[in-house]
């Protein structure tokens, strides 16, 4: 068995390719040193005037702590604030900023966190006047009423070999919320 070839190494390269050597080996290589032949170069000059003016502007003021990248050293003048974490979903959205926007555990603690945040949100309007309606809300009326079922078949869909799950995934959690509530009333009338 061959070793495979290693594309990094820790130690040093043993020199650089002369301009020369790489525009020989590399086709187009350098057309853009020569600033004459850069369609940007113009811009490129210090202190040319744009007629841009810009200043930085006055800080917002931080109402609470906010989430901010380890890559950053300070949050952008302006930022939103129309959803401040809150509950569960705000401790995982603030413990995702824990880690590097490089890494995947950042963006799939974010993304729980969405899930999380639907849920909160979902058991909240129980607690309204006005609950949620899994029916009507999540379109699936739509799937009778305006040809969805028809715009599925023999059409070559990519996404035909999932169709089975997405009603046991966007139901199936009302489902089971269901069934518990039921199984909740039942043992509560049972010790009545």
């Amino acid at each position: 068995m061959s070793e495979p070839a290693t594309p990094y190494t820790a130690g040093k390269s043993s020199g650089r390719e002369s301009a020369e050597a790489l525009r020989a080996r590399i086709p187009g290589w350098g057309v853009d040193l020569d600033p004459a032949d850069r369609p940007s170069f113009p811009r490129e000059q210090p202190g040319i005037e744009t007629g841009a003016h810009w200043d930085f502007p006055e800080r917002q003021p931080e109402n609470w702590p906010r989430e901010k990248s380890i890559e950053h050293a300070m949050l952008p003048p302006v930022f939103g604030t129309s959803t401040p974490p809150a509950g569960v979903s705000g401790a995982i959205r603030k413990y995702a900023y824990k880690y590097s926007e490089g890494r995947a555990a950042h963006w799939l603690l974010l993304i729980a966190a969405d899930r999380v945040d639907a849920w909160e949100n979902h058991l909240k309007s129980f607690a309204s006047f006005r609950p949620d309606n899994p029916v009507t809300q999540t379109g699936v009326l739509s799937e009778f009423s305006r040809g969805g079922i028809r715009s599925r078949a023999g059409r070559r869909r990519v996404d035909t070999n999932h169709q089975w799950l997405d009603p046991i995934m966007i139901g199936g959690p009302w489902v089971l919320a269901g069934l518990g509530a039921a199984a909740v009333i039942r043992a509560l009338s049972r010790r009545r």
